[in-house]
């Protein structure tokens, strides 16, 4: 459902969930949050990385986790999509099916992130924190 609200911003809903947060759910100016999210990513350096649930709490909770993730699958060429990842360490990406397997990890290798047998990063590590 769309609704105009009266400041001439929008807002998407989707199914609630519990605390009163909407899945998806985006208010205030059409693109501000998803344009937060992206310059957000774009500031995590080389080598470390920060996960879907920390940048929707650094953005209050206006978001899921999962729509961070989303936001970021269609994401432009220049933002780093690479250096966000899930909440045990673990690329999500390797889920998708229009997504190369792999790539995620591949990337991070070579950007010095050093991945644990279990395919993990060890955010105590490589969290980044702005």
């Amino acid at each position: 459902m769309i609704v105009a609200l009266s400041g001439g911003g929008t807002r998407y809903s989707g199914l609630v969930q519990s605390g009163g947060r909407v899945h998806g759910e985006i208010e205030g100016e059409r693109g501000s949050v998803r344009d937060e999210v992206l310059n957000l990513v774009r500031r995590i350096p080389r080598g470390r990385v920060m996960t879907y649930g920390q940048i929707a709490q650094m953005l209050g909770s206006r978001i899921s986790p999962r729509a961070v993730g989303w936001i970021l699958h269609r994401c432009p060429d220049e933002v780093p999509w690479q250096r966000v990842v899930n909440s045990s360490g673990g690329c999500s990406t390797d889920r998708l099916p229009d997504f190369p397997s792999g790539l995620q990890r591949a990337i991070l290798e070579a950007e010095g992130v050093e991945f644990r047998p279990s395919g993990t990063i060890d955010l105590e590590r490589y969290r980044w924190w702005p």
